[in-house]
């Protein structure tokens, strides 16, 4: 039996007010093409479809296209919501579109109604659940519950008391298990790792499909993963390899996931170097369209340079100047070290829009501007 994981589509969201509605289509038909190519039994998508509760009109158009794929594919799709979904808005007419082929396990109480899939080799139970914090999990068990592993024990338990003893079971949920590697382009559930989950609570299943962290990763023998999400959605997952992941179950209960990379229309990473080289680079740079972060190494004020990189580099999104800013660490420089930095910045400024330096009446007048206004805040 085989079944494909993913998670954190985020659709709709953007990268440095970028939008990537396309990127995003682009990675959802690779993902359609795996289920077919691999005939796949179901697709998981372990929460975080949308970037926010309330998603964009082309977001969940974006969505519609999808789960109309996969229909005429005749393959289900097992969802739960994520931090970043509304679980009300994502799981409107669950019921029936059950019948569809399409689940979404919203609520609790549709937690506890396994999603079971016939395959060739038995039969397949899907149990979610729904993106939870303490407060939510409280309310439902009317029991004191203040912890987000107090709620996932909780919420675990009662379905392990649920599920039927035949066949095979899968687990799905959007949460921050302890131990995992996070990157900047999640947002954090709690403060000083109260959201942390022990992967020990996933016990009795035969393969945990996460949600959440969107770098790939695996823990007990690769029996409980993340698949990360499609798409790197900041620049600290440029290192990342995005895909989604092949889960196989033998008759026994054995999960083994095979990972299927996923190709973007754009790459996100980082150039570095002085303004000159990064220019000189971009003739022979046939990536020149991905997105960009760029990081300059010139050590002097310069005239425009997103504009001059733009030229070259039309999806350069940041960019940072850090030998422009001080180390906190120095000491602080004394005045005449500050005067004579005021006033070469100036100098290299007057230079780059006139093309020549200026005369040294020019440089006089302006040193005794600099000298006057910094005796002032002084």
């Amino acid at each position: 039996m085989k079944f494909i994981h993913t998670s954190d589509w985020h659709l709709g969201r953007s990268l440095c007010n970028h939008p990537l509605l396309d990127d995003q289509a682009h990675v959802l038909q690779q993902i359609a093409d795996y289920a077919q190519q691999h005939q796949a039994d179901a697709l998981v998508i372990a929460g975080d479809v949308y970037d926010r509760a309330v998603p964009p009109a082309g977001a969940v158009r974006l969505l519609n296209d999808f789960l109309n794929r996969m229909h005429d594919l005749n393959i289900p799709v097992v969802i739960i919501p994520g931090n970043h979904d509304s679980a009300d808005r994502l799981g409107f007419a669950a019921i029936p579109l059950n019948a569809s082929g399409v689940h979404i396990i919203a609520d609790y109480e549709q937690m506890l109604q396994p999603v079971i899939v016939k395959t060739q080799a038995g039969l397949l139970y899907f149990h979610g659940i729904p993106y939870t914090d303490p407060i939510q999990a409280r309310v439902f068990a009317q029991e004191p519950i203040d912890s987000y592993e107090q709620a996932h024990r909780y919420l675990i338990e009662r379905i392990v008391r649920n599920k039927p003893a035949q066949g095979v079971h899968v687990l799905i949920s959007h949460c921050f298990l302890a131990g995992s590697q996070e990157s900047e382009s999640e947002r954090p559930l709690a403060v000083g790792g109260a959201d942390q989950v022990p992967a020990a609570l996933f016990e009795g299943f035969a393969y945990v499909a996460l949600g959440h962290l969107h770098g790939s990763q695996a823990f007990r023998q690769g029996r409980i993963r993340y698949s990360g999400s499609p798409l790197k959605y900041s620049f600290s997952e440029e290192k990342h390899n995005k895909g989604v992941l092949l889960v196989d179950i033998d008759q026994d209960g054995t999960a083994a996931a095979m990972p299927l990379p996923l190709y973007p229309l754009h790459d996100v990473r980082t150039i570095e170097g002085k303004l000159d080289e990064l220019v000189r680079a971009a003739q022979t740079d046939v990536h020149c369209d991905d997105y960009l972060l760029a990081r300059l190494t010139d050590d002097h004020a310069i005239l425009d340079p997103m504009g001059k990189l733009r030229a070259v580099y039309p999806n350069l999104l940041q960019m940072e100047k850090p030998q422009l800013y001080q180390d906190d660490t120095a000491p602080l420089m004394s005045a005449a070290r500050l005067r004579r930095d005021e006033f070469s910045l100036f100098c290299d400024f007057f230079e780059q829009i006139n093309g020549q330096p200026m005369t040294q009446a020019q440089s006089a007048a302006m040193q005794d501007v600099v000298d006057n206004v910094l005796k002032r805040e002084a």
